[in-house]
């Protein structure tokens, strides 16, 4: 843990890539995916020609490039050269319509853009009406573009010389509730992360094998498949394609992960697979953690169940790069977020930024070294954001008497009933148990005497279950599990429910719905 404090002061990419071949690592495999292994020593030199190529290219220091790259082993080489050059890389969620990802092209005026070959056909219509964009360069071969492997040049440089709070990389946020906000981060915020949550919680080991089905476009998977493995010289798989059980069942059964994160969306998924049993087909498996949304208990309890691995929950946020709130091995508890993170400090507050006592809900801040420096030409909500070492998460919280954090829903995501504040987390926990019900989402409607209820939206595990007397038998089963009050007074069964493309629920899509 020494040796991740000493990084703080300096360019992230020494300590995070060159180390590990001065330290003997260099035949080790630090990346696989589909295609081929990339050992921590060709890692290092391709990470120094991609920073090279930036130099030949005129991209100059702290200069802006976006990088809209599948889970791939081109993407950390991209990553991390551009950091090595002192060149502010963004990655961007791949799974984003094309106006979205011209917004956030046009949004931080990337110079150069590196792209997969099967991305560019949806959106090479947009580089003509961005003006910054200078250069494509593309993963894979297509016609008029330069290929990463041509732009990649000769060039062994250690990394430029940076301090610990300069700039290293941008994040967008999701965009669940507002257009996507460019997220700046520290060269140091990477070690903050991996020397808490990586080293106190999830307790990595140089002899782990990862598997993150969330992707590296967004702060959890980049954690995952990069920060924490290459902090103690492990190895990451990566999954180029959507992570369906299939796909997850086979990396499971093939690589032999020490490591799985996902998502609840996910575990709920792979548990209606009939071939998911120990180790999830890995013998090695000894730890698995869930972020993105809050956890059901049932999902929890089943998957130790069926598994024998627990699911360590917890939630992190773009603002502050990874999970900061989290289950351990020591504390656990399903249906809560867990406890503060070592590293990290927590209070509730009311709308006044007073703390507030066990057992009332309030807004959910955190203090820690992980934090942004703030968001890119949003002065206004980096203001509400980040007030001065604490930043609001925009999450409702409780914490309980015996110290665990119990995830409510967003801010404007909770309403009163009868003038008791209603979850909407606990009615879909609620509906959620129930044995027809894959998932559900809730939200506040008026009835016609314009008071506020819960109204459901669920999605069965299998559509022949949709019978008559199914909505009254879920708003009894909801009642006699939570209280009669959080019933949903409208149930309606949906095919699906809007989500961002990294698995959030879209609550504000459901309301304009109803």
């Amino acid at each position: 843990m020494d040796a991740i404090v000493q990084t703080r002061s300096g360019n992230a990419a020494d300590f995070f890539v060159d180390r590990h071949v001065r330290e003997g690592r260099g035949a080790k495999p630090a990346f696989v995916d589909e295609r081929r292994s990339l050992s921590y020593a060709d890692f290092c030199a391709q990470s120094q020609r991609f920073a090279a190529g930036l130099a030949h290219a005129g991209v100059r220091r702290e200069a802006r490039i976006a990088l809209l790259v599948l889970d791939v082993v081109e993407f950390p080489v991209c990553f991390w050269g551009a950091v090595r050059a002192g060149v502010v890389p963004i990655p961007i969620n791949t799974l984003l319509p094309a106006e979205l990802t011209s917004y956030i092209l046009a949004d931080s005026r990337a110079e150069l853009l590196v792209i997969s070959e099967a991305l560019l056909p949806a959106l090479a219509a947009v580089f003509p009406a961005l003006p910054s964009l200078r250069q494509v360069v593309v993963v894979g071969q297509a016609e008029g573009f330069l290929s990463l492997d041509e732009f990649l040049a000769e060039g062994a440089a250690p990394p430029v010389e940076a301090n610990g709070a300069e700039v290293a990389f941008w994040l967008y946020s999701s965009g669940s509730t507002s257009a996507p906000k460019g997220t700046r981060h520290l060269h140091a915020s990477l070690a903050a992360t991996a020397e808490t949550f990586a080293a106190r919680v999830l307790k990595i080991r140089e002899d782990d094998v990862v598997f993150s089905a969330a992707k590296m476009f967004f702060a959890y998977g980049l954690g995952n498949s990069m920060t924490f493995p290459l902090a103690v010289g492990a190895t990451a798989v990566l999954l180029p394609h959507r992570p369906t059980p299939d796909a997850v069942l086979s990396i499971m059964a093939k690589h032999q992960p020490s490591v799985f994160c996902g998502v609840p969306t996910l575990y709920a998924s792979l548990l209606q697979q009939p071939r998911l049993g120990l180790g999830a087909g890995s013998a090695r498996l000894r730890r698995c953690i869930s972020a993105g949304e809050a956890l059901p208990e049932h999902l929890g309890l089943a998957w130790e169940k069926v598994v024998g691995v627990k699911i360590l929950d917890g939630i992190g946020s773009t603002e502050m790069l990874h999970i900061f709130v989290s289950n351990t091995d020591e504390k656990l508890k399903y249906g809560t977020s867990g406890v503060a993170v070592p590293g990290y400090e927590l209070k509730i507050v009311d709308a006044a930024g007073t703390e507030l006592p066990d057992g009332e809900p309030g807004e959910l801040v955190v203090k820690g070294d992980s934090a942004a420096e703030g968001y890119w030409n949003q002065r206004e909500k980096s203001r509400r954001t980040f007030v001065g070492e604490w930043t609001f998460t925009g999450d409702k919280y409780v914490r309980e008497a015996d110290g665990f954090y119990r995830y409510c829903g967003r801010m404007d995501d909770m309403f009163k009933v009868s003038g008791i504040w209603v979850s909407p987390f606990e009615v879909e926990g609620a509906l959620a148990s129930h044995e027809a019900v894959l998932e559900a989402a809730v939200v506040g409607h008026e009835d016609a005497d314009g008071l506020t209820k819960p109204r459901a939206f669920v999605v069965l595990k299998n559509s022949s279950a949709a019978r008559d007397g199914l909505v009254a038998e879920l708003q009894a089963f909801v009642k006699d599990k939570i209280g009669p009050w959080k019933y949903p007074r409208w149930v309606e069964i949906v095919e699906d429910l809007p989500k961002t493309a990294t698995g959030k629920i879209q609550r504000f899509k459901l309301r304009q719905v109803a």
